[in-house]
């Protein structure tokens, strides 16, 4: 699909509307017992995309997968979602978790709608949007900033309660279970299945 085809002030009136159905609410941090994390590499049209599931909050490997897909749509700044979401979903089919840290940001986003909101809105699960930095535009305390990384609200989570899971899976300034999705996603060795 080429950029030519869309309607991206269209689809930037849906991501406003569909920003108003993000829930943010205080997560019981003690009933946590795993933690999923989610990221994508790209080479030119093909995607590899890698999920690892973790203990929380010591971040011992349970389950990792990576998905090799194809992918159509171009990269567009602030239109991530479009390009992320279906290889995301390949990833997560079948998989549990308590929460998610999906590489890329939630309500930090100009139009208070980004990648970690539409995976947290689509699977009613509580997702954390991670960065590692900020968009232009973004929402004035929409974020927090937790060592390298950008912190915002997916869905199903306040921003305090989001800051501080990524607090206590942080390792040299990123959340590991991100650092460990990120290095499946460029190729190192799927571990667990």
């Amino acid at each position: 699909m080429s950029k030519a085809n869309v309607n991206f002030k269209k689809i930037a009136e849906l991501q406003r509307k569909l920003s108003k159905g993000i829930v943010e609410k205080p997560l019981d941090i003690s009933k946590i017992k795993t933690i999923g994390a989610v990221d994508v590499s790209y080479k030119k049209d093909k995607a590899r995309v890698a999920f690892v599931l973790c203990s929380f909050p010591s971040c011992e490997v349970l389950k990792t997968k990576v998905v090799d897909t194809s992918v159509d749509f171009p990269y567009v700044p602030t239109f991530f979602f479009l390009r992320e979401t279906r290889p995301v979903l390949l990833a997560l089919k079948g998989k549990s978790f308590d929460v998610l840290l999906v590489e890329g940001h939630g309500k930090a986003h100009p139009r208070g709608y980004g990648l970690a909101s539409h995976i947290g809105l689509l699977l009613k699960k509580p997702t954390i949007g991670v960065a590692k930095k900020p968009l232009r535009g973004y929402p004035e305390s929409s974020l927090i900033k937790v060592g390298k990384a950008y912190v915002s609200v997916g869905n199903l989570i306040d921003l305090n309660s989001a800051a501080k899971i990524v607090e206590m899976v942080n390792e040299n300034g990123y959340p590991k279970p991100l650092k460990i999705a990120d290095k499946l996603s460029k190729g190192a060795e799927n571990e667990k299945t």
